[in-house]
C-alpha cells in the first residue's frame, strides 16, 4: 500500500485503523475473526510481513490478548482488535495488562448485543470500556472516533498515549465506522522509539533484571500499587481530556453524543436554525477520561441537555453526574443495531423545547 505524504486513500475505518497502527510502529498484531472488524485482521495479514512485523490469527480471543501481554512486556508496540463478544472474552487479559502497566492498543468495532446479537452498529459497550470491564480498580484510556480519518489519527495517538502512561488504550468504534469508506490522509509523523522503555523484558545482560507482574501477595503491597495507579489515572484525567464543542455558547439545548451518533447530530444543528432553536453539540473524543468539566459549564447556561446513543442509555449516566442537577438531562437511544435518525432526534428535541408553530420534522 502506498502511503505517500498528503495522498488520499479511500479506505474503510477498519483498514484505516490497521494501516495507521503499522505506520505508528506496531509490529505485533494478534486477532481472531469476528464481524464487523475482520478487515483489520486481513489487512494486517497482508501488510505485516511487508514491514517485517508479525500477524497471527490465533485460536481464540483469550490467546490474542495474552500474546499482546507478552509482546508488550518485551517493549514492542502491539495491538489486538475484536468486536463486542470478543472484547468481553479479553477482559481478564486487559485487567492483567493494566495491572502490569503494559502499553498496548485494543480496537473494539462494536456490534449489537447482548449475547451474539447481530452485526449492526451499536454503542452498548460503553460501560465495559470506560468502567474497567474486567476485575479490579483500573482504567483504559478510551478514544471514540467519528470518521474514518479520525479513526486513523486516533490510532496514532493511542500508541503514544499507551507508551506515555504505560497503560492500555482502547479505540471504541462501531460497525458503521468500521465498514464505511472515506478518504484518509496519513500525515502524522511518529517516532515509535520516542518513549524509552527501561522496564521492558529484553534480557538482563549488563543491567538489573526487570520484573513485570500484577500479583502482589505480600500484605500492603497491592494497596500501595493501587495508590500508584490511581495517581496515574488522576494525571490522565487532568491532562488528556478531549472533546469537540459546536455552537454551545448561545444554545438553548446541547446534545452530547459520540462516534456515529455525533455525525448524525451535526445535521440537527442546521435544522434547528430553521426552527429558531439554538442547538449545540458536545462530542466526547475521550470517553475516559470523560469531559466532565465542559459539560458542567455548559449545563449552567442551557435549558436542557440531550444525550443521544446507540444503546439503552449508558453514557447518559456520566452526563448526569457531570451536570449534577444544574439542568434537566434527557436521553434518546436506539438499541440492537438501531441507528437514530435526524428526524427522530429532532422530534425528541421538540418534546423538550416545544415551539409555538407546528412544524413538520422532515429532513
Amino acid at each position: 500500500m502506498s502511503t505517500e505524504k498528503n495522498q488520499k486513500l479511500l479506505l474503510t475505518g477498519n483498514e484505516a485503523a490497521a494501516e495507521a497502527a503499522i505506520m505508528a510502529g506496531c509490529r505485533f498484531y494478534y486477532g481472531y475473526p469476528i464481524t464487523p472488524q475482520n478487515e483489520i485482521l486481513t489487512h494486517m495479514a497482508t501488510r505485516m510481513p511487508q514491514v517485517g512485523g508479525t500477524c497471527i490469527q490465533v485460536e481464540s480471543e483469550l490467546a490474542a490478548i495474552n500474546m499482546v501481554h507478552g509482546s508488550a512486556a518485551a517493549g514492542a508496540r502491539t495491538m489486538t482488535s475484536s468486536s463486542s463478544p470478543g472484547i468481553s472474552l479479553k477482559q481478564e487479559g486487559i485487567s492483567y495488562l493494566a495491572g502490569s502497566e503494559l502499553p498496548c492498543v485494543i480496537v473494539n468495532v462494536q456490534r449489537g448485543g447482548p449475547g451474539l446479537g447481530d452485526i449492526s452498529p451499536s454503542q452498548a459497550d460503553y460501560f465495559q470500556a470506560v468502567k474497567g470491564g474486567g476485575h479490579g480498580d483500573y482504567h483504559t484510556i478510551v478514544l471514540a472516533p467519528s470518521s474514518v480519518q479520525e479513526t486513523a489519527d486516533l490510532v496514532f495517538d493511542a500508541f503514544d498515549l499507551a507508551d506515555c502512561y504505560r497503560n492500555p488504550v482502547m479505540i471504541l468504534g462501531d460497525a458503521q465506522l468500521g465498514q464505511m469508506m472515506e478518504p484518509v490522509v496519513f500525515n502524522k509523523k511518529q517516532n515509535p522509539n520516542l518513549y524509552k522503555k527501561p522496564w521492558a523484558l529484553t534480557g538482563a545482560n549488563g543491567r538489573r533484571k526487570n520484573v513485570i507482574k500484577s500479583f502482589y501477595p505480600v500484605k500492603g503491597e497491592l494497596e500501595e500499587f493501587n495508590a500508584k495507579l490511581q495517581k496515574k489515572y488522576r494525571q490522565i484525567e487532568a491532562e488528556e481530556v478531549r472533546y469537540e464543542e459546536i455552537n454551545t455558547k448561545k444554545a438553548d439545548i446541547v446534545i452530547v453524543a459520540y462516534g456515529t451518533c455525533a455525525r448524525i447530530c451535526k445535521e440537527i444543528v442546521k435544522i434547528g436554525e430553521k426552527l429558531n432553536i439554538k442547538i449545540g453539540i458536545i462530542r466526547p473524543i475521550t470517553l475516559w477520561p470523560f469531559p466532565c468539566d465542559i459539560i458542567r459549564r455548559v449545563s449552567e447556561r442551557v435549558q436542557a441537555i440531550l444525550t443521544v446513543e446507540m444503546s439503552a442509555g449508558q453514557m447518559v449516566e456520566d452526563v448526569r453526574l457531570s451536570v449534577s442537577g444544574r439542568c434537566p438531562v434527557h436521553f434518546y437511544g436506539r438499541t440492537g443495531g438501531g441507528i437514530p435518525s435526524p428526524k427522530e432526534i429532532l422530534e425528541k428535541i421538540l418534546e423538550i423545547i416545544p415551539i409555538k408553530e407546528k412544524v413538520t420534522c422532515a429532513t
